[in-house]
């Protein structure tokens, strides 16, 4: 069944790898009837190579990835989108910010072993279990004056899908 949002929102699916980006934005945009871009499509050959290795991305590696996602996403506004991106330091979601301001993050959260286990058993993925590590060490959760929500990543896609909408939607309504 698919809900539209009272205002379209562009949405970046957040979160380290293995925590389901790719499987819960599709079914995400699809709830709210807006189109997915997958992130790591936005990522230059020279990036993938490096994370195909086992070599963590730099800052610098990842500058014209957020760039992209952020020309994505400020094309997006005004009609909605759900883009994945792990924008894992608040200077990447900063950038991202700065790009398309109105930009939602859903930061999908979770327990570290179960992502290990679910990275460990996908297929035809660049991003190797071995990064995990610097992925959690990297990372920085949302603040208190960031527009996003945290949703745990336990459960199925269809439940996380749910806790995501139940949250946007609760963010959404004004406060009383």
């Amino acid at each position: 069944m698919k809900q539209q949002s009272r205002s379209p929102l562009v949405i970046v699916v957040m979160g380290v790898a293995g925590t389901g980006k790719t499987t819960i934005g599709p079914l995400l945009a699809d709830r709210l009837g807006v189109p997915y871009a997958e992130g790591d499509d936005f990522h230059p050959e020279a990036n993938v190579a490096k994370m195909s290795a086992g070599t963590p991305l730099t800052d610098d590696d990842r500058r014209p990835w957020l760039d992209a996602i952020g020309r994505w996403a400020h094309g997006r506004a005004e009609l909605g989108g759900v883009v994945s991106s792990s924008a894992l330091k608040r200077s990447y979601r900063d950038r991202l910010r700065a790009a398309a301001p109105g930009v939602v993050f859903v930061h999908l959260t979770g327990d570290r072993k179960l992502i290990e286990d679910r990275m460990s058993h996908r297929q035809g993925h660049f991003m190797p279990t071995a990064l995990l590590h610097s992925q959690f060490a990297t990372l920085q959760p949302l603040q208190a004056d960031e527009a996003g929500v945290a949703v745990d990543v336990s459960g199925s896609p269809e439940e996380i899908t749910e806790r995501a909408v139940t949250a946007l939607d609760a963010l959404a309504r004004p406060s009383r």
